[in-house]
């Protein structure tokens, strides 16, 4: 690609390397010279630069050559070759390696990878984009004079150039020197034109790629920067391929001139935004005034045009509709829409809702792609004879077509989530059928018989397709690798398979509840490698399932167990699971002894006993995964803990009433490897003693055991043994109080004491003290009815869960004060007397005071709390009876230094407290008040789920910083500390209004939680006071919340990093494509030494 920095990198590397070598050449823009003066001027310009003084006179490119090798070959010489797009290039100048001396560097730089790869070169370096901050230097350099911003004024509007520019460094260059000198407004003015108009100077550089491309390759790459761009490689190729484009070798060429990527699966295609807005620039050019007469079609506006004004003519080959922008949702498509489209070849729609009864689709068309397509048949005129990926999901389709269609060029077809399909087409001509998803089409009964005989069918999906009864009597794909029909509940009866299905490498007959047995002709199938037959009528697996010798996952759960022959002849395996009460389960157990690559069993439900796990096991070598819940077990099974590998374990409900202690053979302490364990639903008095010496645990599920003690420190039971637990579940149990062996697991990260029968949580002169846990960030206390108040907690702690506390009112002496202000989500569902005790606003002060102070903060500033609360404070100066709200922004906001955040809040009620595990959130924007658009957009805030019935109306407040709408300081930038959520959009604009709207979701009934009323303010400093002031006049007032403040400016630290939508591409986001440019520098000039051999 050009403008990536190649000749400069040469450059640098020539100027401070030089001196090391006897001679030296630089030849720059070898292809312009070559063009213009021949091979032999540039033979001759080498060896002058080299021989200083001389003067060659020969006039054969052959004679040249042997020059050129006799007087260098023992001659130490650095030469660089700039820009070489021929492979003649590298013949004449510098042929083979004996052409020059011992110790010599030849450099090339190309925009053509495969000419380096097709010449003998001893390694390749690709240059990549710069880094955020590099980026933002360089620029700077240019632009001020200077490595750093030097104006306040500048810096958001500097971010959005680099931003633009994305790291390419000719962008930067250029953009930076034709900005210099320039007042704000003409930076502001210049960013507004780049928006929609590229600089010409940066698209002209990289444009020499392309005008080097062939008509076919051109076309690929307008494909993919219109319409292709993020793609899976795979794909494109396929719908590329019959427009006579020859796209396998087309993507390559472009690839090596690094016009496109592949990511390092080699699967999806990436275009520098750049290169794509050059190839966009191209198609316009084709006729600026009106859009109807181009080629391709992507933009909003331009698309809206030529729909509503029926602009369209035969040049248009391709079209995205969008209609989830704003604009276009008042978009509707006529009978007639694209019935002057002659030549269209790729249509993708995206959820189009208002559409006629469509006359004419082009019989060109290679790509049908419609989300949620609204009618019921395709057009009767349309022939897909070219068709190649027809893609309709979620549509209200009933049946494609009426007949047969020509379908031998149709790769893929998507009818997936289609819940009005009854009837799929006939396949008989889609021989060349790849993939077929039916998915959840709900209402299809059956399918046409000739889907059994699609030779090249690879994946057919079928999930959850409830209605389907039956499938084609016999089926013969011999291509076939995946066939999934998982779900569907009423088929009766699998398919006799006809002929070779040995490519078949995953059967998922999951839940289809009706099928009692498999075509014994399945055996042909010897690469199976996953076969899921739970939840099926197939009571005993098929003994042919021994033939299966790839076979790795096996899911059972039918009355018997797999026979010997059966387990003992699958080496391959590496995943069993069993369940649904298999008796004969302890048979089985012995033969897995021989299964040497098992890395994965599950058990459950088996009426498995301790004298049903073999004392060989431990053959098991590669065991890493073993669930045994829902069995009969007294203790653990000795034979378990000769595991070695074992990581995993799931014993839940299984009656146990102790592990083993370490003088028996059944001591759980031998699972060195284990780091994680649930325990859950079993019968411990305590926690057993042989747990505390697992060193590795770090996740550790006891809830619900009946357990009243950990073990306390002076017993071989103490829970603070396990250093290395990071997450402990101990909710259902019958603590009274907080064992103090708790306390003293410093890197526990996640508690959950839900539902516990505790008075208290211990108090700070007692040896249970919480706030000693100083790495742990989520409590979660919910439940515990008896609970009546909260000690000193730690300051690390972030979330704090106390839904249905009832008897909580906060604490008994101010000194104990829980420190609530270092929380950014306070759940108290359901706790009316803490609400009578403490108030949001005071929560929502100290928050505040303490934010400067506090170093790790969930979502970075925002807090939210969530508890019982009938009426918007009247501190909200705006506030409206709905879910959403919307007020002016203040002029020159961004500018004033007062203000510090945005608080909003919301009254909300569950109309049927039956329904639980919904949530609410906050959805915000910024619109331009003169055309009532969204500028931007934010990804919706984080919504707070409340898994219990809500009982009367509740408040949920939130409050986010000012950094959550505008740009930060430039040190926190060039420290690539902070991403902002809306810089991209908002630097230059004008934001008039903000709105906000409280959300209902998760969940089928999200409909039962209603949002009475909501309101919000602009924070300013001052209103910190006015809140204080407020709450000397509320009864709900609370002298324990006067010292939180002081407890929280103990916490140390700033601000943590943002993490936030991006339109495009976000400049604060270094990826692993970038290296900083010192580091660049040093990469290459370690690659022309020869101290690197790896390929970059």
């Amino acid at each position: 690609m050009g403008g990536i920095g190649k000749t400069t990198l040469a450059r640098v590397a020539y100027t401070q390397m030089s001196s090391h070598f006897e001679g030296k050449s630089f030849i720059a823009d070898i292809r312009e010279v070559s063009d213009k003066c021949g091979l032999v001027s540039l033979q001759k310009q080498l060896l002058s630069q080299i021989f200083h003084g001389e003067c060659f006179n020969f006039f054969d490119v052959h004679e040249g050559s042997a020059i050129i090798s006799h007087r260098l070959s023992h001659k130490k010489v650095l030469v660089v070759l700039d820009n070489v797009d021929n492979i003649q290039h590298l013949k004449c100048l510098v042929g083979r390696h004996d052409w020059f001396g011992l110790g010599s560097r030849i450099v090339v730089t190309t925009r053509d990878e495969h000419l380096l790869r097709s010449w003998p070169v001893d390694d390749v370096y690709e240059p990549t984009t710069l880094n955020p901050k590099d980026a933002l230097q360089l620029f700077s350099l240019k632009a001020f004079h200077s490595d750093t911003v030097l104006k306040d004024d500048f810096v958001e509007l500097s971010i959005h150039v680099v931003n633009y520019a994305g790291g390419l460094p000719l962008a930067l260059e250029v953009l930076g020197s034709f900005l210099c000198g320039r007042d704000a407004a003409q930076w502001r003015s210049t960013i507004e034109r780049l928006k929609r108009d590229s600089n010409k100077e940066i698209l002209d550089k990289l444009r020499i790629s392309f005008d080097g491309l062939e008509e076919r390759e051109k076309n690929i790459f307008l494909d993919i920067a219109c319409f292709f761009n993020g793609e899976k490689k795979d794909f494109v190729i396929k719908v590329l391929d019959d427009c006579d484009f020859f796209p396998d070798i087309g993507i390559d060429v472009l690839i090596k001139k690094s016009l496109v990527k592949v990511d390092k699966h080699n699967k999806d295609l990436k275009m520098h935004d750049l290169l794509q807005e050059m190839g966009r620039t191209i198609v316009k050019e084709k006729c600026v005034d009106e859009p109807g007469k181009r080629c391709r079609l992507w933009e909003e506006k331009d698309v809206h045009h030529v729909l509503t004004k029926n602009t369209a003519t035969e040049m248009i080959e391709g079209i995205i509709i969008d209609n989830k922008r704003e604009s276009s949702k008042m978009l509707n498509l006529s009978v007639d829409t694209f019935l002057k489209m002659k030549k269209l070849r790729l249509l993708k729609v995206l959820c189009l809702s208002n559409c006629d009864d469509l006359k004419y689709l082009s019989n060109e068309l290679r790509l049908l792609d419609w989300t949620g397509y609204p009618l019921r048949y395709l057009p009767s005129s349309f022939q897909p004879d070219n068709l190649v990926a027809l893609l309709l999901p979620h549509s209200h389709v009933q049946q494609l077509w009426k007949g047969n269609r020509p379908l031998l060029n149709l790769k893929i077809m998507n009818l997936k989530g289609s819940q009005k399909l009854i009837k799929t087409p006939d396949f008989t001509t889609a021989s060349n059928l790849e993939v077929l998803i039916l998915e959840g089409c709900t209402k299809l009964v059956d399918v046409h018989p000739s889907i059994g005989v699609l030779k090249s069918l690879i994946l057919l999906n079928l999930r959850d397709c409830k209605s389907l009864r039956s499938l084609p009597t016999k089926i013969g794909m011999e291509s076939l690798e995946i066939l999934i029909l998982s779900g569907c509940s009423s088929l009766v009866r699998f398919p006799e398979i006809d002929g070779n299905m040995e490519r078949l490498k995953t059967l998922d007959l999951s839940c289809c509840y009706r099928v009692e047995n498999l075509s014994k002709n399945l055996q042909q199938a010897k690469f199976l490698e996953k076969l899921d037959l739970s939840e099926t009528a197939i009571t005993e697996p098929p003994s042919f399932i021994c033939q299966f010798k790839n076979l790795k996952v096996l899911s059972l759960n039918g009355r018997k167990g797999p026979s010997y022959k059966l387990l003992s002849n699958l080496p391959s395996l590496f995943k069993v699971i069993q369940g649904r009460r298999t008796n004969p389960m302890a048979r089985m157990l012995p033969l897995l002894s021989g299964l040497s690559s098992l890395t994965e069993l599950k058990l459950r439900d088996c009426n498995l006993c301790e004298g049903d796990i073999p004392r060989d096991i431990s053959g098991l070598s590669c065991l890493e995964k073993l669930d045994l819940s829902g069995n009969n077990f007294i203790s653990i099974p000795a034979s378990l803990t000769r595991l070695s590998k074992l990581g995993y374990l799931e014993l839940s409900n299984c009656n146990m009433c102790t592990l083993g202690e370490a003088d028996t053979h059944s001591d759980i302490s031998g699972l060195s490897s284990l780091w994680h364990l649930d325990l859950s639903g079993n019968n411990f008095i305590s926690i057993p003693a042989s747990l505390t010496r697992l060193s590795k645990l770090a996740n550790l599920i006891l809830s619900n055991c009946n357990m009243c003690t950990l073990g306390e420190a002076d017993t071989h039971s103490d829970i603070s043994g396990l250093s290395s637990l990071r997450h402990l579940d101990l909710s259902g149990n019958n603590f009274i109080s907080i064992p103090a062996s708790l306390t003293r697991l410093s890197k526990l990260h996640v508690l959950y004491l839900s539902n516990c029968n505790m008075c208290t949580l211990g108090e700070a002169d007692t040896h249970c003290d919480l706030s000693g846990l100083s790495s742990l960030i989520r409590l979660h206390l919910s439940g515990c009815k008896m609970l009546k108040s909260l000690p000193e907690l730690p300051t690390s702690i972030p979330v704090l869960c106390i839904d249905g506390c009832s008897s909580l009112e906060v604490v008994a002496s101010p000194s104990k004060v829980c420190n609530l202000v270092g929380c950014g989500d306070i759940r108290a569902i359901n706790c009316f007397k803490l609400a009578e005790k403490i108030n949001a606003l005071t929560l929502l002060k100290e928050h505040i005071k303490a934010l400067p102070n506090s170093r790790k903060w969930h979502e970075n500033g925002i807090f939210d709390i969530m508890m019982p609360g009938s009426e918007i404070p009247e501190w909200f100066s705006q506030q409206k009876s709905d879910s959403s709200i919307k007020i002016p922004l203040p002029i020159n906001l961004r500018k004033d230094g007062e203000w510090i955040g945005v608080a909003c809040c919301c009254i909300f009620v569950n109309n049927d407290a039956s329904r639980n595990n919904e949530s609410i959130s906050c959805d915000g924007s910024i619109f331009r008040g003169r055309n009532c658009r969204p500028i931007c957009w934010r990804n919706r805030w984080v919504g707070r789920q409340f898994d219990k019935p809500i009982m009367k109306d509740h408040l949920f407040l939130r409050y986010f910083p000012r950094d959550q709408l505008y740009p930060f300081s430039l040190d926190k930038y060039g420290d690539c500390e902070t991403n902002n959520l809306w810089a991209t959009d908002c630097l230059d604009r004008i934001c008039d209004e903000l709105k906000l709207c409280f959300n209902t979701e998760f969940g089928p009934n999200y409909h039962c939680v209603k949002v009475k009323k909501c309101g919000v303010r602009i924070v300013y400093e001052k209103d910190l006071e006015e809140i204080k002031e407020l709450q000397c006049h509320t009864t709900q007032s609370s002298p324990n919340f006067e010292h939180i403040h002081q407890h929280s400016a103990h916490n140390h630290g700033s601000v943590g990093s943002t993490s936030h939508m991006k339109r495009k591409r976000n400049i604060y986001e270094e990826t692993k494509e970038e290296e900083p440019q010192p580091k660049r520098m040093q990469n290459f000039f370690n690659f022309v030494k020869g101290q690197s051999r790896n390929k970059h």
